[in-house]
Order: structure tokens, then C-alpha cells, then sequence
């Protein structure tokens, strides 16, 4: 193995992501806190941002056997975030249910910007990213022993999340407009639906990726988050790319994906990674032997996503 695959990296081209991530968000955190008058949001973008930074740049600084802990730190410390200090010590349901109940009692909280920038605007610019980097689920799913898909992805098992995401829209309707007992922001029934809400994700990620050993099963079958980011995902800046003439088709790439993408016909085809499936983990980045793999920004989008099936 080469001898600076052993070292860290510390060149100007492993700065430039991180810094890109760290404008976007602390220009985002200065903005939000002067037009509202309120401290909260420089500290809450301001820290998700550095955190998130401080995970790319790791990434793409550590030696090439340490560099997913690159991402776990991100994941760590911004899903330890949102899912101790947001959730259970600020009262705000981060799951999706919290997010509809907002969006009718027309309050801009917390769980209302985490969704409207990381799941439905900020995908144009970083796709599914959020998804590697800042997911709590993920966090825990992720310390499953299957990183590594042991079989291909089932085909149609996917409409699950879609069928979830009504189910939860439909609830808070009949919570809403049948029922007539809204849930109050920030109330302890709020925070007992987000408890019940994780420990129903918990379970059923763990369940998944011990029958289907795959710690992302929950995240392709039954997660209904990916409805709204795969909706802009589709159109984002950020994307991975294979360059064709250092690539050898070795493969290692598609079997480390832990989305299952079909990342060598993107290649072949002279695309960018255009599947919204894809979450920017940067696996295939590190693993692939000629390093071929780079993050790239660009414009383009893709029909259909090349996923490998059983």
C-alpha cells in the first residue's frame, strides 16, 4: 500500500467541501438569527454546519483505513443533537408526524427548519447527504455488523415507505380535522410521540437488518423521509463522479455501496452518481482502489435510479 495512504492529508483540495458546507450553513445561521432577533439559530446551524464540516474534511484527511470515521463523527455529533437536546430536552418531535402537526398549527420550530432545509430544500444543493451525515436512526442502525449489503436490494419492498408516509400524513389529519385535539408544541404529549416514534424506528431498522443483514434496509424499505428528498435529490449540485479513464471496473465500488446504486453504468453511460438513492456517504470515494471516485459539483439530474435488485 502506498505510503500516504497511511497519513493524513492535509492539501487544499480536501478543504474546499468542508468549507463549502461550513459557509452554507454559519452564512445561514448569521441570516436567521439577525432577521429574528434570536441566539438560538446562530448556535443550532452554526454547530450542525461546523459538525458536518469537521465529518467531510476527516474524511477526506484521515488515512484511508480510518476515513469512515469521518462521517460517524458527523453522524454522532449531530444525531446525538437533534435526538438529546431537540427532541428529548427541547420537547420538539423531529419525526415526521411532529413535522405535519407544525406545518398545520403554523409554527416555524425546529423540527419545521430541520425539514424544510435538510429533507426538502437542502437536497438541491447536498442530495441526500443528511441521510450519512446527521440521521439519529442511522446513528444507531449503523452499529449493526451488516455495513456491507450481504444480498442486493428486493424489489418493490420500497413502496413500504410511501405506504408509512400516507399513513403518518392521514394520522395527523384525523388528529387534526376529525378529532379536533392537535398536538401542542414544545408538550409532553409531543415528546412521548417522538419516545414512541424512535423506539418504533429502532426496532424495526434493527429487525430488518438482522433478517436482511443490511444495516440501510430500514432506510430503503421503510423510512418515509426519502419522499420528500427524493423529489429534489434528483437535481442536485453535489454529486459523486467516476472518472472513465482511471476506473478499471473492478466492481469494489458497488459492493461496498451500502444503497445498492449500480454506480459502474452511470460511468459507463458518462454520467455523474444520478441516483436519488445514492447518500453521498463517500464510501465508494475511499474504498476504490485507483481513486477514481470524487465529489463534484455540477448540473444535471437522471430519470431513473440504476439500483442492483436480487
Amino acid at each position: 500500500m502506498d505510503d500516504k495512504e497511511n497519513k493524513w492529508d492535509f492539501s487544499f483540495k480536501n478543504i474546499v467541501f468542508p468549507l463549502i458546507f461550513l459557509g452554507i450553513f454559519w452564512g445561514l445561521a448569521i441570516l436567521l438569527s439577525i432577521t429574528s432577533g434570536t441566539i438560538f439559530y446562530l448556535f443550532n446551524f452554526g454547530y450542525i454546519g461546523t459538525s458536518i464540516a469537521t465529518g467531510i474534511f476527516l474524511i477526506q484527511a484521515l488515512p484511508r483505513k480510518h476515513k469512515a470515521w469521518g462521517r460517524r463523527t458527523s453522524q454522532i455529533l449531530v444525531g446525538c443533537y437533534m435526538l438529546l437536546f431537540l427532541g428529548f430536552f427541547n420537547r420538539e418531535n423531529m419525526q415526521i408526524e411532529g413535522f405535519f402537526m407544525l406545518l398545520l398549527s403554523g409554527v416555524f420550530a425546529a423540527a419545521t427548519m430541520h425539514y424544510l432545509i435538510a429533507k426538502i430544500v437542502g437536497p438541491l444543493i447536498f442530495g441526500r447527504a443528511w441521510c450519512s451525515y446527521t440521521c439519529w436512526t442511522a446513528m444507531i442502525l449503523d452499529l449493526m455488523p451488516y455495513k456491507r449489503p450481504q444480498n442486493k436490494r428486493i424489489r418493490y419492498l420500497g413502496i413500504v415507505r410511501y405506504i408509512y408516509f400516507f399513513i403518518a400524513l392521514s394520522l395527523v389529519l384525523f388528529i387534526w380535522f376529525i378529532l379536533k385535539k392537535p398536538v401542542e408544541p414544545q408538550s409532553s404529549t409531543e415528546l412521548y410521540c417522538f419516545i414512541g416514534g424512535n423506539i418504533l424506528y429502532y426496532c424495526l431498522g434493527m429487525i430488518l437488518a438482522c433478517s436482511l443483514k443490511d444495516n440501510r434496509a430500514f432506510c430503503k424499505y421503510i423510512c418515509p423521509i426519502p419522499v420528500f428528498q427524493k423529489a429534489t435529490s434528483r437535481f442536485a449540485l453535489l454529486k459523486i463522479k467516476i472518472d472513465p479513464d482511471k476506473c478499471v471496473d473492478c466492481g469494489k465500488c458497488e459492493k461496498v455501496c451500502p444503497m445498492d446504486v449500480k454506480l459502474l453504468e452511470y460511468k459507463n453511460n458518462k454520467q455523474r452518481i444520478l441516483s436519488t438513492e445514492c447518500i453521498w456517504c463517500s464510501t465508494c470515494t475511499y474504498e476504490c482502489p485507483q481513486n477514481a471516485i470524487t465529489s463534484t459539483i455540477g448540473f444535471d439530474a437522471g430519470i431513473r435510479d440504476r439500483l442492483n435488485y436480487r
